[in-house]
């Protein structure tokens, strides 16, 4: 019994971590927040906004054919419609538009129909621009069920370039080896929910959906705007260290920025970083050695998300061929990192080449005042940024 409750306990704080109900709960001051030179960042909307109180634990954001931005509310289990009805970049209304939802995050938009992602599973949202008042909430009907849930649960669903439907499934545990085959991986559907993955099954067999695995965590993931190929950031292990039986070190293991293959395999959970083997979780000989080695790395523990490129955006040429990646920090380490957004860079053959710091001040000295989610790249080339402990979402501009 004691071990249960302890397994169910480590579940709870994991979960909790994941929606961001740790930092302390603090209102928005960007005033404290530091851009580079020619940036502004300002409150989009927050407990000041009329029914900002739905913005509680904001999570993903996406925007519909109109222009206008919706967000998931996880632990509510709804999605949100945060309104500027006069574009002057600060919203003028939140309303509920779906919910009795099962820790929804992810979202997109095709044409019409909204896809949302579930912890179980993906639901489609239809008539959602029917709706004529506040008061008139769209249902959701099962697209793609039956998706594993529990401990890693929260789940995006995005469509790629050439049309196909990408969602992450997280693991199970810290470090373990997954009785279900399609944790810790990233899956691929068709556009009418059929499994797509990566070995094509012949025969009586089931297809896969299965695309890319060995990830422990990777909720978000875009596609470069030149060469198409997808990147996706991924949560490393807790607790590790670099002897066997060791001291656990801060500062292991780096947290990654993958780009993700068809078939490959990320290392999660007998490697990290450049194809290092973890000492105190040994898989086959030389293992290590096939895995797929990361684009790029993060500090340790930072807990990389959202991802977004910066091709559509207002920002100077230097960053189009860029990426923003916010992390959301880290939640067990003595020394405190991420609490902000960091810039990818990117060379002319779509090869990550440098992390640097973009927007910083959410952590002050070893106190976090918020913590960046997503970002998301707005219909006005504005970058758009959720922060689910300050219960806000930001806008940055350049001047």
């Amino acid at each position: 019994m004691h071990k249960y409750l302890k397994s169910v306990n480590l579940i709870f704080i994991a979960l909790a971590a994941a929606l961001g109900v740790q930092a302390t709960q603090s209102k928005a001051d960007v005033s404290s927040i530091h851009l580079p030179k020619g940036f502004t960042i300002k409150v989009f909307a927050d407990e000041k906004t009329k029914h900002g109180e739905l913005l509680e634990n904001a999570r993903f954001m996406a925007f519909d054919k109109n222009g206008d931005m919706y967000v998931s509310i996880a632990k509510a289990g709804k999605i949100v419609k945060v309104i500027d009805i006069n574009h002057d970049g600060i919203a003028d209304d939140v309303q509920t538009v779906v919910k009795n939802l099962n820790l929804p995050q992810g979202m997109v938009f095709l044409d019409d129909v909204l896809l949302l992602a579930n912890q179980d599973g993906i639901v489609k949202v239809e008539g959602l621009f029917a709706a004529p008042s506040r008061k008139q909430v769209v249902k959701a009907t099962p697209f793609i069920s039956n998706l594993a849930v529990g401990w890693h649960t929260l789940k995006t669903i995005k469509l790629s370039p050439d049309g196909y439907l990408y969602i992450n499934i997280g693991s199970s545990c810290n470090v373990c080896v997954e009785a279900d085959a399609t944790r810790a991986t990233i899956l691929r559907y068709t556009l009418d929910g059929k499994p797509a993955g990566a070995l094509l099954t012949l025969g009586r067999h089931q297809q896969s959906a299965i695309w890319a695995h060995g990830l422990r965590n990777s909720q978000g993931f875009a596609w470069h705007p030149t060469s198409g190929e997808m990147f996706a950031t991924n949560n490393g292990s807790d607790m590790r260290s670099e002897a066997k039986g060791g001291k656990i070190n801060d500062g292991l293991p780096p947290e990654h920025l993958n780009k993700i293959e068809a078939g490959k395999h990320y290392g999660w959970p007998y490697c990290w970083g450049n194809q290092v083997q973890d000492p105190n979780f040994v898989g086959e000989k030389e293992f290590c050695k096939t895995t797929q080695a990361p684009a790029i790395t993060f500090i340790s523990h930072a807990t990389p998300i959202g991802i977004t490129f910066l091709g559509e955006s207002m920002f100077p040429e230097v960053y189009k061929n860029g990426a923003i990646v916010a992390l959301h920090g880290s939640w067990n380490r003595e020394q405190k990192s991420g609490y902000k957004l960091v810039h990818v860079k990117f060379d002319a053959k779509a090869k990550p080449t440098e992390v640097e710091d973009f927007a910083t001040g959410w952590l002050e000295g070893n106190q976090a005042w918020g913590r960046p989610v997503d970002a998301v790249v707005g219909t006005d080339g504005a970058l758009y940024v959720s922060d689910d402990s300050a219960h806000a979402i930001y806008r940055i501009t350049y001047q």
